[in-house]
């Protein structure tokens, strides 16, 4: 990541942050359902994989208890959370409803 979480989230592209763990199933099954959403958007979303284990402090200031947990900003808002894993095609509506493109 370059600059600060601040700075990242307050894009006017939407950013879209997912807390994982190496061990977690459900995060591993989350892999390809990611990749399909980069594909969808490309360059018109980010997406943040953060180590839930690795950014405590982080995790910790967005009050993350169980991963995956997915959060969604723009412009420094937070748009939508959602603890647990998501199938790309329901991720893309709700990127399309909650984002200004």
């Amino acid at each position: 990541m370059n600059g600060t979480f601040e700075e990242i989230i307050a894009s006017d592209e939407p950013v879209l942050l997912e807390f994982y763990t190496d061990w977690c199933k459900p995060c591993k099954k989350m892999a390809p359902e990611l990749n399909a959403v980069k594909d969808i958007f490309g360059d018109d979303l980010t997406i943040i994989k953060i180590d839930a284990e690795k950014n405590m402090g982080l995790k910790k200031h967005l009050k993350v208890d169980s991963v995956p947990t997915l959060i969604l900003y723009q412009k420094g808002k937070q748009l939508w959370r959602q603890a647990g894993g998501i199938y790309a095609d329901k991720l893309e509506r709700v990127i399309r409803e909650k984002v200004r493109f």
